[in-house]
Formats: C-alpha cells, sequence, structure tokens
C-alpha cells in the first residue's frame, strides 16, 4: 500500500533484522538519501528494537519506527530508550503509516495514542530488556531449551535472567514472573 503513496517510495523489503542492517549500510555507504525503516518488532535474528539501534549506530538520528503486535509498555519504552522515532501496532491504516513515515522523515516522532496512555499507567520496569524478553518467551511455559533457542542464547545465560527476573517479582517460578510482568505491562 505504501508503493501506492505518491510522494513515498519503497526501496527494499526484507526478511530478517541482518537483512535490514545489511541493506542500510550498503544505502549509507552508497551515499543515498536518508530513508525511514519501519520495522517489525519481531524480526526473525536480531529483534525489531536492536535493528533499530543498530540502524541509528550506522546513521545517527535515521528514521526508524517500530511496528507491532506486540504494543506492550515495556517494548515502546524500550524502543523509546533506543531513539526509534515511531511505535504503532500493526493494525494501523495505511493511511496513517504514511503519515507517521512522513513525519519521522522530518524529524518528528510519533507513538500511537493508546500505547503511549498503557505505558505512561504500567509504570517504570524493574526488568532489563533481555529478563522481559525471556518472560516474554516463558509466557506460554516453553521450556528452558525453547525460551533460549527463541531469544537466541545459551540455555545457562536463559535460566540466570529468569532466575534474575524471579527474584526482582518475588515469584517462586518463570511462568509466575510471566504473568506478574505481563499485568504490569512489562511484558
Amino acid at each position: 500500500m505504501l508503493g501506492l503513496e505518491p510522494d513515498l517510495e519503497v526501496v527494499a523489503h526484507v526478511g530478517s533484522g541482518a537483512e535490514l542492517v545489511a541493506a542500510w549500510r550498503r544505502r549509507a555507504e552508497d551515499g543515498e538519501p536518508a530513508a525511514v525503516a519501519v520495522i517489525d518488532l519481531q524480526m526473525p535474528g536480531i529483534d525489531g528494537i536492536d535493528t533499530a539501534v543498530e540502524l541509528l549506530r550506522i546513521t545517527p538520528g535515521a528514521g526508524t519506527l517500530i511496528v507491532t503486535s506486540h504494543g506492550r509498555p515495556g517494548y515502546l519504552k524500550r524502543a523509546l530508550a533506543a531513539g526509534v522515532r515511531g511505535f504503532l501496532p500493526k493494525t494501523t491504516s495505511a493511511a496513517t503509516l504514511a503519515e507517521v513515515i512522513r513525519s519521522v522523515h522530518n524529524g518528528g516522532r510519533y507513538v500511537d495514542p493508546e500505547l503511549a496512555a498503557e505505558a505512561i499507567s504500567a509504570g517504570d520496569t524493574v526488568l532489563t530488556a533481555r529478563e522481559a524478553d525471556v518472560l516474554e518467551f516463558a509466557a506460554d511455559g516453553a521450556s528452558v531449551e525453547d525460551i533460549a533457542k527463541r531469544a537466541h542464547l545459551s540455555p545457562g545465560t536463559t535460566r540466570n535472567y529468569l532466575s534474575s527476573a524471579m527474584t526482582k517479582l518475588g515469584v517462586s517460578n518463570r511462568y509466575e514472573a510471566a504473568l506478574k510482568a505481563r499485568e504490569k505491562g512489562w511484558i
């Protein structure tokens, strides 16, 4: 749909965070004009926020925006802290997405109002970004090995993150930790 906008040009479609970083790097090295990266939060490989961080290392101040079906306050806060300038749900209309791209390209910011209200009411998280990530993967009852694979971590590192999160949240298992973090809007 974005390709139908007369003033927008879709310059690439990629399948992973690593592919986006490589394409972005090539554009920067070739002196291509500024672009806005529309990034899926749950990209294969490195997640959308970590992808945005890499793009901002290559091009400080780059226009990055995250679209997500996981619009939890913790993700929003992490994205904004990383320098992402737009954050909106995947259910956003094509017209709104086009307007947000224009705004981000011109140096503006946009956060979906409903997501912003949820983030403000959720308060600050006690979890690190990686603790929140592993708890998100633990919420469906996954094994440590499955969580590690999904989070691209070793099982030992995953256990450490889960243990730390459980301690911080004052619960006795990873499932309770995931539920408590979800109730607070941190995952």
